[in-house]
């Protein structure tokens, strides 16, 4: 798509201006319904599929289905970041009347963050069409490592980066929640507070599913307007998500393995693009197909996750 300065700017302005209203609405802390999750759920993604038909009726529709596939993908590698959420909010005992909150700020430095990735990545690609072999290998690594994991037994469990293990060092921390305040004085001395670790955590963590998130959208499209408006939809209706399937996290027990199959599909696909870029005659797969592997396999994961959780229900009923 061909997208001129005032319409980045005008569609940076609608999305904050859909932040603004989703925090005015949440500025008061509290739990979370399950009515309240879904309503929001409901509206971030028919706002989603309405920007999707506008790219369809202004872009045509390789860029609107470009835009789907990268939405579709973007969300469901966000679901599985929810798992991770779910593990730093136990780490910090956050209370639920706060995780709302701590979400909301930390899906924003996520979005800002990721919204430099997108622009170094769209860089990269222009100067160096070799970078595509990267992407698809990291991908295939990435499917891989994922399919590993899954078949761990091992009981999974948040460690802190880097990023995190600095900050909590070299500044002085609280280690009581004070209401949304993220430093308070004491004694005289500024402290922080857990607030703005967990919201620290939440962001910085985020980025680094992005090391896999935005190769796989980039292997769908090249197009950096809608690798972001992909993303930011995706993200913005992610708070609402942890609280609208927080119980459901655990029945995806599928979940990584679809992902894998996704990823390593897209990373497949990037490969061929390379090599048709070198000159070599490969197939390469459309969006069309693109879009039928996804919606497929995470069809399909969903089906075969809630079974096996319901014969495990049911196993563990009869052995007791």
């Amino acid at each position: 798509m061909d997208v001129s300065l005032p319409m980045w700017v005008l569609t940076i302005v609608v999305l904050c201006a859909f932040i603004a209203v989703d925090f005015f609405f949440g500025r008061k802390p509290h739990e979370v319904s399950l009515k309240e999750a879904g309503t929001w759920t409901v509206i971030w993604i028919l706002l989603a599929v309405l920007f999707g038909i506008g790219i369809a009726v202004f872009g045509g529709g390789q860029a609107s289905g470009e835009f789907f596939a990268g939405y579709v993908t973007e969300k469901s590698l966000s679901v599985d970041n929810l798992f991770v959420f779910v593990l730093i909010m136990a780490k910090f005992s956050v209370p639920p009347q706060y995780q709302s909150r701590v979400l909301l700020v930390g899906v924003l430095i996520a979005l800002v963050l990721r919204a430099i990735f997108i622009a170094a990545g769209a860089a990269l690609i222009s100067t160096f069409s070799w970078v595509f072999y990267i992407f698809g290998a990291f991908l295939i690594w990435t499917a891989w490592k994922l399919i590993k994991d899954a078949r761990s037994d091992e009981e999974e469990d948040f460690e802190e980066n880097r990023f995190m293990k600095a900050v909590e060092r070299r500044f002085p921390a609280t280690d009581e929640y004070h209401g949304t305040k993220l430093t308070i004085v004491e004694n005289g001395k500024r402290l922080i507070t857990p607030m703005l670790i967990v919201m620290l955590a939440i962001g910085s963590t985020d980025v680094l599913f992005a090391l896999d998130s935005i190769p796989a959208i980039f292997g769908l499209t090249q197009d950096p307007y809608i690798v972001f408006t992909a993303n930011a939809f995706a993200l913005m209706g992610l708070r609402q998500l942890y609280f609208l399937i927080g119980g459901l996290l655990k029945k995806l027990v599928h979940l990584s393995y679809g992902l894998s199959i996704i990823l390593g599909f897209i990373g497949v696909k990037l490969v061929l693009h390379a090599l048709h870029e070198s000159g070599v005659h490969v197939p390469e797969i459309g969006i069309p197909l693109s879009l039928t592997v996804i919606g497929g396999v995470l069809v399909i994961t969903t089906i075969t996750s809630l079974y096996a959780t319901r014969k495990r229900r049911e196993g563990s009923k009869t052995g007791s």
